[in-house]
């Protein structure tokens, strides 16, 4: 591993994994008992992908891609967190957990890309 990317911790890589199967996990309950598809398509898509950028990451050209892989994820982030909450607050989803694991995943992506960004020299 890269020295710059040494700070990519093990737990954002564990919880960004641990978010992905909850996704999973709350799309498919959704799907099967609400018959909704068109937010969870979204939700699937955007939650699973966090974990994907976080991996890519490891194999970023330079620091500043690296920068930018972490930044995608936390992109990607945000907006799971968004379909989250129009799950949530329409009444298709009632365990606001996965919602505050969501949210703890994008402080960690925060804090890892401030990090990165003044080990920049």
């Amino acid at each position: 591993m890269r020295k710059w990317c040494s700070l990519l911790s093990s737990p954002l890589i564990d919880k960004s994994k641990a978010f992905a199967l909850q996704i999973i996990k709350v799309c498919n309950t959704i799907k099967s008992t609400k018959k909704e598809s068109v937010l969870t398509n979204q939700l699937i898509r955007s939650g699973t992908s966090i974990g994907a950028n976080i991996r890519e990451a490891f194999y970023a050209h330079g620091k500043a891609d690296f920068i930018a892989k972490l930044q995608i994820a936390l992109k990607e982030c945000s907006e799971s967190e968004y379909w989250l909450e129009l799950l949530i607050e329409s009444g298709y989803y009632d365990d606001t957990a996965v919602l505050d694991q969501c949210i703890e995943v994008k402080k960690l992506l925060i804090a890892s890309i401030n990090t990165a960004k003044s080990n920049i020299k």
